[in-house]
């Protein structure tokens, strides 16, 4: 299963292993696919969750959760989905490849980013979502370098959560959109997608959210936001287009119309012409350009 795209038909499937074991909580050990499922499942049996996270995707600490049906995916908030207790340990994460360690950091710090400029962002988790970026920003490059340096693992589960916790508390713009329509249209895998697109939007959000990209780019120690977010993409070796995870072209513009369908609240509208140039670019691995 992709990371977080929770299919219907895998819930269905799990809730009959539920009713047959007349489970009474659910443990989950791993990353979005596990929480998510745990979440899916929790969502229908208001059954108690013990997590353990083994990835950087922070869906631990939030009461979002994203369902795929009929191609499509839909997210909504409930603290019926929220699990009771979340236990992070360092140990638990020295076997995650440093490739998906990187996609799903980058994930992470997408939370934060969009946190920044949400309609309901305020000044404690403005600070909050500085903060996250800053410490996945500073692990990650030492986490590639030596994958078993618990430090480093520790420090980017620090980051990791509160980067989650600005998911959590904040509404979702058009980076988690676009992200939500690719994954659940093409089945783009959910944290490499998150690497990809990060800094295209934040250059698309550039002009309207400037004291935003000022925190960004502080906590990046970059002197733009989208260029330093792109940087570090690049310097961690993430993925840097669209095609390479597996979208066909002509989907881009099956992408744009689903975009700009239910949009949610975000600084700048959302426009089709250049939402369409955004993703062209994202598709072919270019870096990403403020659009006008």
């Amino acid at each position: 299963m992709r990371a977080a795209l929770h299919p219907w038909n895998v819930t269905t499937r799990a809730l009959e292993a539920v009713a047959h074991a007349n489970a009474d909580c659910l443990i989950a050990v791993g990353g979005g696919s596990s929480v998510g499922l745990s979440k899916a499942i929790a969502l229908q049996t208001d059954l108690p969750q013990i997590v353990l996270p083994t990835t950087y995707a922070g869906s631990e600490v939030t009461p979002i959760i994203g369902e795929t049906r009929d191609g499509e995916k839909r997210t909504q908030r409930t603290l019926k989905v929220l699990p009771e207790v979340v236990i992070y340990d360092a140990d638990l994460t020295l076997g995650l490849p440093v490739a998906l360690s990187v996609a799903s950091g980058l994930n992470a710090i997408a939370h934060a980013v969009e946190a920044l400029y949400s309609e309901d962002v305020s000044p404690v988790m403005s600070i909050i979502a500085e903060e996250g970026i800053s410490a996945l920003a500073s692990a990650l490059p030492g986490l590639c370098a030596n994958p078993s340096a618990k430090a480093e693992r520790g420090a980017a589960q620090y980051g990791a959560w509160l980067c989650g916790t600005c998911l959590g508390s904040v509404g979702m713009g058009l980076h988690h959109k676009i992200c939500h329509v690719l994954g659940g249209t093409f089945d783009l895998p959910h944290a490499q997608t998150h690497a990809v697109m990060i800094a295209h939007v934040a250059a698309y959000n550039a002009d309207a959210a400037s004291d935003a990209m000022q925190r960004i780019a502080r906590a990046l120690n970059a002197h733009e936001a989208w260029t330093g977010l792109h940087t570090l993409a690049l310097s961690l070796g993430a993925p840097t287009s669209l095609a390479e995870l597996g979208m066909p072209e002509s989907g881009i513009e099956r992408a744009v119309e689903l975009a700009c369908r239910d949009t949610y609240a975000n600084p700048r509208r959302p426009d089709a012409p250049f939402i369409r140039q955004m993703l062209e670019r994202a598709w072919k691995g270019l870096p990403p350009a403020r659009v006008h």
